[in-house]
């Protein structure tokens, strides 16, 4: 199955405020029933383990609604290690309004110091970006984080893609039927990752396979 690019829905906020706030409570179901929040705790934990600290600070790029950032600090919490959130996200109106800390900005270009947060995270993110974008928002996240570059994505297959349009009575947003395709044929299957990581040779790079069609990465700095 040949990786395939259609503009996705939400990156533009095509559609109503209705639409839109169905569509981010859709990913939220999504990462909590099939496996994307049970994902990134664990690559969180796995970072905390190797670096032997109960903090770590933490940057979620494309953040949206922060939902799996947020559900990983109240898990990772009841084990004794304490996550420190911070949002970011390329539009405002898609940043929840809860207190935790947000910025508005594009992932290529971060609007921080080197070594300024722990870990720099994603979830569902990477693949919106085209090969050579990838490693610039990758050299970006290297350069910020101190410890690690956490990445949660899909994995690209046939099989992946019928389970996706077999699930979508699940969902009531027109914008989930059409953009939840959209990322399955987007997305990168792990040998491709595994090859675009490859620039990145100075780190060590983790990747493994999750629940339903999940890939998680860990990039150590």
């Amino acid at each position: 199955m040949n990786r395939l690019v259609t503009p996705e829905l939400l990156d533009d906020d095509l559609g109503t405020p209705t639409e839109i706030a169905d569509t981010l409570r859709d990913l939220r179901n999504i990462n909590q029933w099939f496996g994307g929040t049970r994902t990134t705790i664990g690559l969180l934990r796995q970072v905390a383990e190797k670096c032997r600290t109960t903090g770590l600070s933490l940057l979620e790029i494309g953040a949206g609604q922060g939902d799996v950032p947020l559900l990983a600090r109240n898990s990772l919490a009841k084990s004794g290690i304490s996550l420190h959130v911070t949002l970011l996200d390329r539009l405002w109106n898609h940043l929840p309004h809860n207190g935790t800390p947000s910025v508005v900005a594009d992932a290529v270009h971060l609007p921080f110091r080197n070594e300024s947060f722990d870990v720099i995270a994603s979830s569902l993110f990477a693949h919106h970006f085209a090969p050579d974008s990838l490693a610039i928002m990758m050299s970006e996240a290297l350069r910020v984080c101190r410890r690690a570059v956490i990445i949660n994505d899909l994995i690209r297959s046939r099989l992946h893609l019928l389970l996706v349009y077999l699930g979508l009575p699940l969902f009531r947003s027109r914008i989930t039927w059409h953009d939840a395709p959209a990322s399955v044929r987007a997305a990168y299957s792990i040998g491709e990752m595994r090859s675009l990581l490859s620039a990145f040779n100075a780190h060590k790079t983790e990747v493994s396979h999750h629940f339903l069609y999940r890939m998680g990465i860990i990039v150590w700095k």
